[in-house]
């Protein structure tokens, strides 16, 4: 039984996000064999019956509460120029986080620490160093190569300041991830595509000695958590997406799909309804629903009503990385899903069996037709989605594979140290 520091940057729970419900279930698998100490950023909407929640699967929870303003961004903004750090990095560098770390270290002799996304890995580095003369191991879960993100998300901008600003951000993100590749003795990833995309940050003769590395362990969910939807006949045809709606890539995404892709449902079948539900919608998102046949609800805590209704579950990005977690709920729970292939991608997919992939507006808009329209097509879907995700995604198997980083770590006797300059 190891000690485990697991440090996030977002409270795991309740299970509204991607990175929650890697965070959520990767703490219930450590949970079972290692003591585990959560530390995390807290925001003003965390119920505090998540942190009691978190407390029965953890030995302990530790939380900071996470201070965002106009002069914290104006002054990250500064430092990172100044320093080449990403801006966004530089924004969550907090003196309380970093007396926590320091506290729990001085009190608890940790054997691995364990960050979980880009924006932590500072913090274990820090907590690495804090904990000397003991040094634990340290591994960082990256979600996402996050300067492969942030250029494509740039790529899609249509202001030049934004736009300068974030092909900036790649740049920074992209010397900070090959220092944390290098610092970190294991690395996780969702998709194997974000491990070619880090070590492609280093010269071709360093990649072999830092692929060592690296292990590859999908998202994963809960299947036996709920069960498949059956779908509530008497109502106009109904698609939904699902997402958190501060995030660009889901912004920029509804917006393409209202625009470019509903008209050519509506000429078709005009009742067709879409919902939009997630957390923060924009002002340019919530304008949406001046046509009546879109409803932008904002965040939802009881999702079965609107599931029960939903005949096509869309996911219309044309940026982002890693995961989306989002086709594995709608996978487990019965739902239809049609997405563009960079909205599947990173996901073990049968396009017409599983999921329906299009690529552009004509094609998305024909796709969500069929699955409007033609029930045995859209019952097979639902039929082998939940069959595949039971198959491939549950975590209580997948996850056993972390089992094989730790003894790795915890057996080995030297580190991979190697001088490697981007």
């Amino acid at each position: 039984m190891a000690r485990i520091l697991y440090l996030t940057q977002v409270l795991p729970y309740p299970l509204d996000s991607g990175p929650k419900v890697r965070q959520y279930h990767m703490l219930r698998h450590l949970g079972r064999r290692h003591e585990v100490s959560l530390v995390s950023f807290t925001r003003a909407d965390d119920p505090p019956e998540a942190i009691v929640h978190l407390g029965e699967i953890c030995r302990d929870v530790h939380t900071v509460p996470i201070r965002r303003s106009a002069w914290r961004n104006l002054r990250a903004g500064v430092e990172g120029i100044l320093t080449g750090e990403p801006i966004v990095v530089a924004r969550d560098e907090m003196s309380e986080m970093k007396a926590t770390l320091e506290r729990l270290v001085s009190e608890t002799q940790y054997d691995v620490i364990h960050a979980d996304q880009l924006s932590m890995a500072g913090y274990g580095q820090l907590a690495a160093r804090a904990s000397a003369p003991h040094r634990p191991w340290t591994l960082l879960d990256e979600h996402n190569a996050i300067y492969v993100l942030t250029k494509r998300m740039a790529d899609t901008e249509p202001s030049l300041p934004r736009r300068l600003l974030m092909n900036r951000e790649a740049r920074a993100f992209a010397r900070y991830e090959a220092r944390m590749v290098k610092a970190y003795d294991a690395l996780l990833t969702v998709i194997p595509e974000d491990q070619e995309r880090l070590l492609e940050l280093f010269p071709s003769e360093a990649r072999e000695a830092l692929a060592r590395k690296f292990t590859v362990i999908p998202i994963c969910v809960d299947v036996d958590q709920v069960e498949p939807m059956i779908g509530q006949k008497g109502h106009p045809p109904t698609i939904l997406h699902l997402g958190t709606m501060f995030w660009p890539p889901n912004i920029n995404g509804v917006l393409w799909f209202a625009r470019e892709v509903l008209p050519l449902i509506h000429a078709q079948l005009p009742d067709a309804r879409f919902f939009v539900i997630g957390k923060n919608p924009p002002r340019e998102v919530k304008a949406l629903a001046v046509d009546p046949r879109i409803q932008v609800t904002g965040y939802v805590t009881d999702l079965i009503p609107y599931l029960m209704e939903t005949d096509a579950f869309v996911v219309p990005l044309d940026a982002g990385g890693g995961m989306r977690v989002k086709i594995l709920d709608a996978w487990r729970t019965g739902l239809p899903v049609v997405s563009t292939p960079i909205g599947a991608e990173g996901i073990m997919v049968r396009d017409g069996e599983n999921i329906l992939l299009a690529a552009d507006a004509p094609a998305f808009a024909e796709a969500t037709i069929q699955l409007l329209t033609d029930g045995a097509l859209n019952q097979r879907l639902r039929t082998n989605a939940r069959a595949w995700v039971e198959a491939h995604y549950s975590w209580q198997s997948v996850y056993a594979r972390v089992d094989d980083v730790y003894e790795r770590l915890l057996g080995e006797d030297a580190r991979v140290e190697e001088e490697i300059t981007l």
